[in-house]
């Protein structure tokens, strides 16, 4: 059905061509890295984790949600981030939506996994379970309020080595309280050849993409998150797409179209058409786990998912917010 639904989208089945480490010259200071044949470029979705009304994870709910995502279109998926409820998963259940995701997707996009931890030992076994059980690259925000970025640089070392897989940068300074500056991320790349995305998530983005590329080494892919805020004027300083569980990724993906067609005002007017329901959906400088409940709200409305269900301490979104979320919808979504 997922294969169905990809093509319904105008897409064809990928190959898995994932990096792997050549073991021959790994030493304790040398590893020589052959980069994986992913196209990073257009939407990746992060994908939310379903959850039953009572809390339970629901497996059965995730071949659904990636046939709904996939049929969007999507260039590939992105799972077990902070939007993914990572944190509030136990390890066995972060296993089982890997597991689930990938037999799901069957190679027809590539799937980053979020391996992120509050230390360097949680990451790399992260890591090192994505890729045992199929992912394709493996996406790092920094440890948890870290303050020597030394230390965060040798944190990337170590769980880049220990994924073997191509490595998404996330710079994520709302969640994680660590600045990543441009000249840091610039270093990250150079000393890291699985580096093959960065993500970037310090408002404002564009400025930052543009600093980047100044003083990166080689050039790597940067996507925008934060839902796509900032989308149209990332892709004008040279984003490649977005990396974000906004939850109409088709939209995304024909604001994208229209830019890299040279359709620059028609591109405009589409983000300027979405902007209000991206905002609302992304509620900007609210708690975390805020912007998560009306997510999967929207999702369920699609029939995307069968429960709206944040886990705790997030709380769902009041009724007066729903409310609000039902006029917004109703303005800007079509039909």
């Amino acid at each position: 059905m997922v294969a169905r639904a990809y093509r319904a989208a105008g897409r064809v089945g990928k190959s898995r061509c994932p990096g792997r480490l050549d073991t021959r010259g790994f030493g304790v200071n040398s590893w020589h890295y052959r980069p994986a044949v992913i196209d990073w470029s257009g939407i990746f979705h992060i994908l939310a984790t379903p959850f039953s009304d009572d809390g339970a994870l629901d497996v059965d709910g995730l071949p659904r949600l990636v046939e709904a995502v996939l049929a969007t279109g999507v260039s590939g998926l992105t799972i077990l981030g902070i939007a993914g409820e990572a944190h509030r998963l136990t390890d066995e259940e972060r296993r089982r939506v890997v597991e689930g995701v990938v037999k799901a997707v069957a190679g027809y996009v590539p799937v980053a996994v979020g391996v992120s931890a509050s230390g360097t030992h949680l990451a790399a076994g992260f890591a090192a379970m994505a890729r045992e059980h199929g992912a394709d690259a493996v996406m790092v925000a920094p440890p948890a309020g870290a303050r020597n970025l030394d230390a965060v640089a040798e944190y990337y070392q170590l769980v880049a080595r220990a994924a073997r897989l191509p490595l998404v940068l996330q710079d994520e300074p709302i969640t994680t309280g660590v600045v990543m500056p441009a000249p840091f991320l610039a270093r990250l790349i150079a000393e890291l050849p699985t580096v093959e995305a960065v993500k970037l998530e310090e408002a404002p983005t564009p400025p930052k993409i543009t600093r980047l590329a100044a003083l990166a080494t080689r050039p790597v892919p940067v996507f925008g998150g934060l839902g796509g805020v900032y989308f149209f004027e990332e892709l004008s300083r040279g984003a490649t797409g977005a990396m974000t569980g906004f939850p109409y990724p088709e939209a995304l993906r024909a604001i994208r179209e229209h830019f890299v067609a040279g359709q620059r005002a028609e591109a405009r007017a589409l983000f300027y058409h979405w902007l209000p329901l991206i905002r609302f959906e992304s509620q900007p400088g609210s708690v975390p786990g805020t912007s998560l409940a009306i997510r999967k709200e929207i999702l369920r409305r699609r029939g995307w998912l069968r429960s709206a269900y944040v886990r705790h301490p997030a709380a769902a979104p009041d009724a007066a917010t729903l409310e609000e979320l039902s006029e917004v919808l109703a303005a800007v979504v079509p039909g």
